[in-house]
């Protein structure tokens, strides 16, 4: 697959030791995702994205990323939107299966796709992202045991892999700029990128 370098979903970076629940964790932004096999808490601050937290059931490991569709004038399911998010949702399935999970025990939480964005609102990107992953996920059998999307409200999910355990806040009285700055942000470099060919799924 051909990938403009900045356009990568590439592994989340930002760890730090998580004083509430006594536990390591990882911070993953827009563009970013993560897997573990070990027993910590995976986060993420959603406006317009969506975030996909999946583990194999039996193993109790999993990962989460954080991603959403460019704006694309193409519709269908070869548009560089839809390419873009099989990729972002590939990246992550693909790192779990080399991990050891078996497609056959993999589970969804899906949470995401607020309106939150004023730019965003007209092209309606938030309700594209949450339809995507929910199809994707359809297509790819992979049973989607928890969602919480759409609204006006950016959400904070926590998830732990082990377990499988998920915590969302609907965040309804923060005014979130660094969110909205990232996801600005993320949305721009969207735009600028393009991606092209398809990911090979194993497994």
């Amino acid at each position: 697959m051909t990938v403009d370098a900045g356009y990568v979903e590439h592994l989340a970076t930002n760890r730090y030791f998580d004083r509430t629940f006594d536990c390591d964790a990882v911070k993953v932004l827009p563009g970013e995702y993560f897997v573990t096999t070990a027993d910590m808490l995976l986060v993420t601050v959603l406006g317009s994205c969506v975030t996909a937290c999946i583990r194999d059931r039996d193993k109790g490991l999993g990962g989460m990323n954080h991603f959403m569709l460019p704006e694309g004038g193409e519709s269908g399911v070869l548009s560089t939107s839809a390419r873009y998010g099989a990729y972002a949702m590939e990246v992550l399935l693909n790192h779990l299966l080399k991990l050891g999970a078996r497609r056959s025990s993999l589970e969804a939480k899906v949470f995401g796709g607020g309106k939150v964005l004023a730019s965003l609102t007209q092209a309606q990107v938030g309700e594209k992202n949450a339809e995507f992953v929910l199809d994707y996920l359809h297509t790819e059998r992979i049973p989607v045991v928890a969602q919480d999307l759409l609204d006006i409200y950016p959400r904070k999910v926590y998830f732990f892999p082990a377990n499988g355990r998920v915590m969302m806040k609907k965040l309804v009285r923060v005014k979130n700029d660094t969110l909205i700055a990232r996801e600005r942000e993320y949305e721009a470099r969207l735009r600028r990128d393009n991606v092209q060919g398809d990911v090979e799924l194993f497994g």
